[in-house]
């Protein structure tokens, strides 16, 4: 009966979340749509989705860029141009239709759905972002993100506080420790460079 009503729960929970993913704008270092950039011959959002789906079909794309048309998924534009990934969190929160809200950003193709349903099953509704960190390193941009915190991002917005771990330190949040060997996945891909390490990496 336990089993029952925690599977009861999982379900409800899926029904219950958006997943938002940030496709920015252009990135200087890559010199094109970060979520555009081939790895593996598909691009990154497309491992992204891939990771999502058997979780949820229902995801949005923060992005006014023509350049994501062939994706099926709704586009919103940013509310607010030129604040960064808080300006799309502000987006994705505001035009959120459910309480919880899974947010992404574009760059880290080596996300997997398993990591995914550690951080969704673990999320606890008290907290109004539930993001990863490992010793190192803190994940603000793969995380839980609930729609009550939308007039805390919009203060800090309006003041200019646009770093997101300022964020995190406004609201009662949740980490979810993970190892430092982990983090390779959650890792956001910025450069060429970059690309090209992990390409060696894996190869």
């Amino acid at each position: 009966m336990k089993h029952e009503t925690k599977k009861n729960l999982k379900q409800k929970t899926m029904k219950s979340l958006t997943v938002f993913i940030l496709c920015g704008g252009k990135s200087s270092r890559m010199q094109s749509e970060k979520g555009l950039v081939l790895f593996q011959e598909k691009p990154f959002i497309e491992h992204i989705i891939q990771a999502i789906l058997p979780i949820t079909d229902k995801i949005k794309l923060i992005t006014g860029s023509k350049e994501y048309d062939e994706l099926k998924y709704e586009k919103i534009p940013d509310l607010i141009a030129d604040k960064g990934p808080l300006g799309g969190i502000y987006t994705a929160l505001s035009h959120s239709e459910t309480e919880f809200n899974l947010i992404l950003s574009c760059d880290i193709p080596l996300i997997s759905t398993e990591l995914l349903q550690q951080l969704i099953s673990k999320h606890t509704k008290e907290a109004g972002i539930t993001v990863f960190a490992s010793e190192t390193k803190t994940h603000p941009l793969i995380g839980i993100y609930s729609k009550n915190i939308v007039p805390v991002i919009k203060e800090a917005i309006e003041s200019d506080e646009l770093k997101m771990m300022d964020l995190l330190a406004r609201l009662p949040h949740q980490i979810i420790h993970i190892e430092e060997s982990e983090n390779v996945h959650l890792t956001n891909i910025n450069s060429a460079d970059e690309l090209n390490d992990l390409n060696m990496n894996l190869s």
